[in-house]
């Protein structure tokens, strides 16, 4: 595959555009917060939403019906400019529609012009490769360089198809505008041609049995459908210095099983999950904030081997450099809930 050079790389896609990131900015992201932009209820709840999430995305794609895209398009306008997001330390992000869509190319020209400056992150739908990524890089930097945009927005690819699964460690190299990854287990399910009707989450049969042929009935273990596709995600997202997020979890009744899959995906490697329902927010909120107790211990770690050589004990356990980069991903993490949460900032003491 034929690449960049790492000068080229790095160099604005148009004349006027900015320059793009050599890192990835350091934000609290445990949950991205869906909401539809059409409905006036739900744009008028906004500026109070805004303070207790992580992001907010106006979402234009799926669950948007057909009739309302233009609404939803005007709608998310509207409540970018309404609110201070900047301010309250929360990101503003967009999904639109894929690229093979007839609305795609207007909600790009139409956002960025109107509220370019407050954009963080473009959702990209359906990404099936690197050259998904390569139009939107470009389009984007035309549309920055034009409309005197001063920060790039970052692009977030949706891993929902298995030519995306295939080609995902080119996706997530094929551009310093990436920011990152979310498993779309939905569409995802529909092209590989799964049999199950569930938006994320296990499922009853597959399972494992137990080796005790004589037992009546033997017991059974849920497996988890999408820990090959996530550990992978991961992989490419962490290699590229990217994030990986888990997507939605479908079902609004069952909060433990959310949790579960949260929580898996957070020990996994993500950063944050995709929060449908208000119900979700807290779920996420929790799951993806370090446990206090991990994190005092963690931060005994990194007192005990301020610069990350040699070896020690602490109760009863070796601690070396490996356990202290383990232990700097948590504090590090647990600062940042900090910041933002007070609750979360007592009960970590840091």
């Amino acid at each position: 595959m034929t690449v960049k050079t790492p000068r080229a790389f790095f160099a604005p896609l148009a004349v006027g555009a900015p320059t793009p990131f050599r890192e990835v900015p350091v934000r609290l992201e445990r949950m991205i917060h869906f909401v539809p932009p059409h409905l006036d209820k739900v744009r008028a709840k906004i500026p109070e939403l805004a303070g207790k999430v992580d992001v907010v995305l106006g979402n234009l794609e799926d669950a948007i019906p057909a009739d309302q895209k233009l609404a939803a398009r005007a709608g998310f306008i509207e409540l970018a400019r309404a609110t201070d997001f900047a301010a309250l330390g929360t990101g503003l992000w967009t999904r639109i529609n894929c690229l093979n869509s007839p609305w795609v190319l207007d909600d790009l020209t139409e956002i960025v012009a109107a509220v370019g400056e407050k954009l963080d992150v473009i959702m990209l739908p359906k990404v099936e490769g690197p050259w998904d990524i390569h139009f939107l890089d470009q389009l984007l930097a035309q549309l920055e360089a034009r409309h005197g945009v001063g920060k790039p927005i970052l692009i977030h690819a949706i891993l929902e198809t298995a030519e995306g699964v295939k080609n995902v460690e080119a996706i997530a190299t094929a551009s310093p505008r990436m920011h990152g990854m979310s498993l779309g287990p939905a569409d995802l399910a529909a092209s590989r041609g799964m049999k199950t009707t569930r938006v994320g989450g296990g499922h009853p049969d597959y399972v494992v049995l137990a080796d005790d042929a004589g037992a009546a009935p033997r017991a059974r273990f849920q497996q988890d459908l999408w820990h090959y596709t996530v550990a992978k995600m991961v992989d490419a997202c962490q290699s590229a210095g990217i994030k990986a997020f888990y997507g939605p979890f479908g079902d609004f009744s069952d909060l433990a099983a959310c949790e579960a899959q949260f929580r898996n995906a957070f020990l996994m490697g993500c950063l944050g999950a995709w929060s449908l329902h208000p119900t979700q927010i807290d779920i996420a909120k929790r799951v993806f904030s370090p446990d206090p107790a991990e994190v005092a211990f963690a931060a005994k770690i990194l007192a005990a081997m301020p610069d990350g050589s040699g070896a020690v004990m602490i109760d009863g356990k070796m601690q070396d450099d490996a356990t202290w980069k383990q232990a700097k991903v948590i504090v590090d993490l647990a600062r940042a809930v900090a910041a933002k949460d007070p609750a979360f900032a007592a009960a970590y003491a840091l």
